[in-house]
């Protein structure tokens, strides 16, 4: 991979999480499924999320309890050389995250968030140190409300940082949204950037390039030999993919929906690293289909 493409991807990684600390999800629970091109591989999961908001004062002031939880199966059955594959079947990911917003002047918002995970294949008697990562965030929000409704928009921009990560410096995002017509909106940014169309109040359409990832630490480190030669230690997986798609929403109520995606991946890697967080195996970098469907609970 060049470059420039590496440092755009991991600027849009760290940004996904940001953008979720103003998310309108209350809950969500969802299954993605990749299969891996030619390739006996596969990924999936199964994930469960929530966002708590607690009111604190009449002032728009609220604190967000934010919890997940992510079953990954990464089924590698090629392209790996090591005496056990089974360590790389399962991961979970326990996480909790606390944010704090609050309204400020000229229809701004400040909001920040800390938080932990814990992400590994737990095939040890216990936790480590490297299967916790902790992140936070601060972010500012301008929503434009002096638009008759349903015309409306908003624009995010704030930093991140994560560790462990690739890139051990804030990172910036941007995001801006804008309903231009009872009937369509898009998005600039991350984690997606899209055109949606409503049909009515229940039915939407829209076209989309977002990013799906993973992360988990490899509780007993792997070592193998390359094709050179040369003695490799793996201590995490990840996967990171860019993907583009067509997503239908079905609303039951106003705010409780059922949403079904299916695309194909722009970039797709799957990849096991050192504690340094440099890449020592590629287990696969070609593109292939990408399923995802759930439920959300929105505000």
């Amino acid at each position: 991979m060049r470059k420039k493409d590496l440092i755009l991807i991991c600027i849009l990684y760290c940004a996904f999480y940001t953008i979720r600390s103003q998310d309108t999800n209350l809950a969500r629970i969802d299954y993605t499924y990749i299969p891996q091109a030619n390739s006996a591989n596969a990924y999936s999961r199964f994930r469960i999320s929530a966002n708590y908001p607690i009111k604190i004062n009449d002032r728009g002031t609220y604190l967000v309890i934010s919890p997940q939880y992510r079953y990954n199966s990464l089924q590698i059955d090629d392209g790996l050389t090591v005496d056990d594959k089974g360590d790389f079947n399962v991961f979970q990911t326990f996480g909790l995250e606390l944010g704090y917003t609050f309204k400020m002047k000229n229809n701004w918002r400040f909001g920040t968030k800390l938080g932990v995970g814990i992400s590994s294949n737990f095939v040890s008697s216990g936790l480590e140190s490297d299967d916790f990562r902790y992140v936070g965030s601060l972010f500012f929000v301008k929503s434009y409300k002096n638009k008759k409704a349903p015309k409306t928009s908003r624009l995010i921009i704030g930093l991140r940082y994560a560790t462990p990560a690739s890139i051990n410096f804030p990172l910036p995002i941007i995001n801006y949204y804008k309903r231009f017509h009872p009937s369509w909106s898009y998005a600039i940014g991350t984690p997606k950037t899209s055109v949606k169309h409503f049909f009515n109040e229940k039915n939407t359409l829209q076209a989309f390039i977002g990013l799906d990832r993973f992360y988990g630490n490899l509780q007993n480190n792997k070592s193998f030999v390359d094709k050179n030669g040369a003695l490799k230690i793996a201590e995490n997986a990840s996967m990171l993919n860019i993907i583009g798609a067509l997503g239908y929403e079905y609303y039951f109520t106003e705010h409780l929906l059922f949403y079904t995606y299916a695309g194909y991946t722009i970039s797709n890697e799957i990849r096991l690293r050192n504690g340094d967080q440099e890449n020592v195996l590629s287990i696969n970098d070609k593109n292939t289909y990408y399923l995802r469907s759930g439920i959300k609970l929105k505000i």
